[in-house]
Formats: C-alpha cells, structure tokens, sequence
C-alpha cells in the first residue's frame, strides 16, 4: 500500500496527517515534504494525525524523531493524535512517548498548542 500525506498549515501550527504505510520505501519523501514545508511557512508546532496510518517501521519512528528535534530546536512543540493501536504499541515500545504527546484527536491537540479558532 502507498502513503498519502496531507499538509495543512493552521497559523503556526503544521498539521500531517499520514495515510498508509510509512516505512522505509515513503521515509524519505515524508522526511522531504515536512521539511519544505516547515522551511517555507512560519512553523512553530507539529500536530501528527496518524488516524489512517495502517503500519509503520523503524524508518518511520526516525522521520518522527527527526522532525521532532526539528521543531523542539524551533522553540515548538510536537504533538501526536489519532493513533492507532498498533502504531501506539510501537511508540510505547520506542519510548516516544516519553518525549511526544498524544491527543484524541487534531482539536484536542490544537487546543493544547492554543491555536484553536
């Protein structure tokens, strides 16, 4: 199964939100597009929808680690929501969240980042 990836911009706040497989066949161009789009628009915090993310590997959890120092050295935060079970069994297996938040869902997590409308 391919990846979708959708990028939408609330304020500061970059939302991506993963459909599919993120593993190391789509890392790269997931690592790719976040960073363009972070780089181009005025982004302070991560919101990580993983609603529809059906798997996920060890390339994967690197694109999130990655992007986390990414925006941890901006002075954001990074925040997750919509996880799946067995994608959340793996962030526990990792220890991301130790450093990630997670959220019910993108309003919750925007309400965290106080950039609700």
């Amino acid at each position: 199964m391919n990846l979708q990836l959708e990028l939408e911009q609330r304020r500061q706040v970059l939302i991506v939100r993963l459909r599919g497989e993120l593993d190391h066949h789509t890392a790269e161009t997931v690592r790719t597009r976040m960073d363009e789009a972070i780089q181009r628009g005025r982004v302070e915090h991560l919101v990580l929808s993983l609603e529809e993310l059906t798997f996920m590997d060890s390339s994967g959890l690197g694109v999130i680690l990655g992007r986390y120092k990414v925006i941890k050295n901006l002075g954001g935060k990074m925040v997750v929501c919509h996880v799946n079970p067995s994608v959340h069994r793996l962030f526990e297996l990792s220890g991301l969240f130790k450093i990630l938040a997670i959220y019910e869902n993108e309003r919750s997590a925007l309400t965290e980042l106080e950039v609700v409308s």
